[in-house]
Order: structure tokens, then C-alpha cells, then sequence
């Protein structure tokens, strides 16, 4: 298996919630990951154990204008997503996120993809404000969004732990090979039983 020894939550921790918006995580929306909605149960108790501990929480969201160039009608891959201010940019119903979450958003330049919730954000200097140096990451999709901001964080000298049971990939052979290159990279894959614990 992937799990390597558990690094524990210490008051130098965040947890980063990737893109669980409608879009994604509804069956009708317009992009879905499979089994996205099966892992929020999971995503809200790790939401409930930062917050019992007063740790930050961070939603990360896509944030496109309408013509982006991600976009097949604009030359990109997808098809229109999470477009600014629509319901299926809204993070998904069933998302229990805390009345202090710090949301960022992402990929809200025309010309700009941006996978990475550091790409182009504020989210680097915010967990640096907070003293933060080890990153939990949950989310959608494990081969996109939280391969990009996990490999970032590496290389912006956070320790990362990738909560597998909270994660959904696109496709589940890519996800799989993802989390070989973010275990390469440096990151270490746990999941809520191992967390709790610790």
C-alpha cells in the first residue's frame, strides 16, 4: 500500500480543501469526478478536526470567466465549468465548510489556466502569515487540481500529507499514477483512521 509513516497535525497545519464545487461534485454538473460526492462525509470530519482544534481551513474554487481559455469553444480541453458567479461554481451543498473558511480562488484570468490553488493566488503568503509549514490537502481531482497544488507546496518547502480517503480522481488508473509522482515529490499519503491516531 501507499501509506507511509503519518505526520500528526500540530498547531502549524492547515488543511486545503480542493475544488469540491457543483460542477464537479454533482452528477449533473457540467465537469463531474466520480465518487466526488462520496468523499465529502469524509472531507467534512476532517473539516470538523481542524476546526475542534482551531487550525485553518482553505477552499480552493475554479473561478472562470465565461470565455476562458480552458474552454473547447475557446481552444481548451473542457468543456464551460465553474464559471464566476453560477451555481455550479458554488462549492457543493453537502460541503461543510466553517464560517472562517479562507476561500481562494483560481484560474479567473481569461488568458491564464491555472490548476495549482497557488497558481496566481494569495494562498502562499496567507499560510505563511499563519506560521503555517505542513499542508493537508483533500479534493478534486486527484490527477489535476490536487496533484498541481500538492507538487507546488512541495516546492514551496511545505511538508504536504495527501488524505487519500478524501480525494476522487478523473480517472482512477491517472489518479493512482499521481499519487506515485506526488510520493516521489515528496508528499506522504494518510488517511482519517491513521490521522485520528496519531
Amino acid at each position: 500500500m501507499w501509506y507511509l509513516t503519518v505526520i500528526g497535525v500540530t498547531k502549524y497545519s492547515a488543511l486545503l480543501v480542493v475544488d469540491v464545487q457543483r460542477d464537479f461534485c454533482c452528477k449533473d454538473g457540467a465537469l463531474p469526478v466520480p465518487k466526488c460526492e462520496d468523499v465529502i462525509p469524509t472531507i467534512n470530519e476532517y473539516i470538523r478536526m481542524f476546526k475542534s482544534v482551531r487550525l485553518p481551513v482553505i477552499a480552493s474554487r475554479d473561478w472562470h470567466p465565461p470565455n476562458h481559455i480552458s474552454f473547447k469553444p475557446y481552444g481548451g480541453p473542457w468543456p464551460p465549468h465553474c464559471i464566476q458567479g453560477s451555481s455550479g461554481a458554488e462549492f457543493h451543498p453537502n460541503l461543510q465548510l466553517p464560517d472562517d473558511v479562507i476561500v481562494i480562488s483560481k484560474a479567473f484570468l481569461r488568458d491564464k489556466e491555472a490548476y495549482s490553488a497557488f497558481d496566481g493566488t494569495e494562498l502562499h503568503y496567507l499560510l505563511s502569515m499563519k506560521g503555517v509549514r505542513r499542508l493537508f490537502v483533500t479534493g478534486v481531482a486527484t490527477e489535476y487540481c490536487v496533484k498541481a497544488s500538492v507538487l507546488d507546496a512541495l516546492k514551496l518547502g511545505y511538508e504536504v500529507i495527501v488524505l487519500t480517503d478524501g480525494i476522487a480522481a478523473v480517472n482512477e488508473s491517472d489518479g493512482e499514477k499521481a499519487l506515485e509522482e506526488m510520493v516521489r515529490e515528496g508528499a506522504i499519503l494518510a488517511n482519517l483512521r491513521e490521522l485520528k491516531s496519531t
